[in-house]
């Protein structure tokens, strides 16, 4: 089983000839993916959306779940090899029903891009009991690519969408919901993209063997949906906007924010490096969990701690009740 050592001895960067205003056709060019088939959460807006064009693009079919199928239709009308099917991520129900219509159909997945996702949501609770960005961002995944795991072909790549905001929160085994803690939204967005990447250490640690690589990644600051819960005065004290809406110059466009998870999902020099947390088209450097600089990126040893991962697997699989790559 894979250790927290092994994990920061894969965190090591390299070069790629990618960055920061790389985009998602950039890092898809000269790849051969036409006749495989990928499933894209949050595909119909923002950086979803731009996965789900680059990759159909590349000759990708790809499967896109969707809350909101009649607006995800309308989004992707005019892009070709596109199914929308209905699933609530929030839902387990949902994504029970939506996993066993993808069985049913049976089609080999070699692409998992899980970019859906909430932040800073007001304190509120899934359908099953969990704390929303939790339940959504992570439960949610993982119970989705537990039930496609049959699917999953020698070879295929899950990559999970984090966030450099995993800085806020290790994963809060001792109250999770916060049943007993004062909820902070930002704390729980920082304790649900820490839970994305260990997802990917604990999902690659298992599914290694099969030959199937999980990554996690942080696009990069972007604006799109995903702010919808945030006050226009909190996103100008942050810098985000200026009094006027513009968007600060420093983000980046969907385009460029999707590059990472593509990068992630592709990339031949990645397949030594199962589990790892990408920013900017590359490995990213390990930083003390005592860091303050969150601009400064990287990835803290929380997110990559084996020993929280398998944790974390465990307490996925009671949630669930589903337990993808048994080991």
């Amino acid at each position: 089983m894979t250790t927290t050592a092994d994990m920061i001895a894969r965190q090591q960067p390299f070069t790629t000839g990618f960055g920061y205003r790389t985009t998602a056709s950039e890092v898809l060019a000269g790849h051969t993916l036409a006749g495989t088939t990928a499933i894209v959460t949050g595909g119909y807006s923002g950086l979803g959306l731009e996965t789900v064009k680059a990759l159909s693009a590349a000759g990708v079919s790809v499967i896109v779940p969707a809350r909101r199928p009649d607006a995800a239709a309308a989004a992707l009308a005019t892009v070709a090899g596109v199914q929308v099917r209905p699933m609530d991520l929030s839902d387990l129900e949902s994504v029970a029903a939506f996993t066993a219509s993808v069985r049913e159909n049976g089609t080999p997945i070699d692409i998992m891009v899980n970019v859906a996702g909430v932040m800073a949501t007001p304190e509120q609770r899934t359908r099953q009991g969990w704390e929303h960005q939790l339940g959504t961002n992570h439960l949610g995944h993982f119970a989705l690519v537990a039930g496609v795991a049959p699917l999953l072909q020698t070879g295929a790549r899950v990559v999970s969408y984090s966030s450099v905001g995993h800085h806020r929160s290790p994963v809060l085994f001792d109250d999770l919901s916060f049943e007993t803690t004062p909820y902070d939204p930002w704390v729980a967005y920082g304790q649900a993209k820490t839970a994305n990447a260990l997802f990917a250490v604990g999902l690659d640690a298992r599914a290694s063997a099969d030959g199937i690589h999980a990554y996690s990644v942080h696009p990069g600051g972007i604006m799109t949906d995903l702010q919808r819960h945030m006050p226009r005065e909190e996103l100008i004290e942050r810098q985000w906007i200026d009094a006027d809406g513009n968007v600060n110059p420093l983000f980046k466009t969907a385009a460029e924010g999707a590059a990472t998870g593509l990068w992630a999902a592709t990339a031949p020099e990645l397949v030594t490096r199962g589990g790892v947390y990408c920013e900017d088209s590359s490995v990213a450097a390990v930083v003390p969990d005592d860091s303050t600089d969150i601009a400064a990126g990287g990835v803290k040893e929380w997110a990559v701690d084996a020993d929280a991962a398998n944790r974390l697997w465990a307490l996925s699989v009671a949630a669930t009740g589903l337990d993808p790559f048994n080991s």
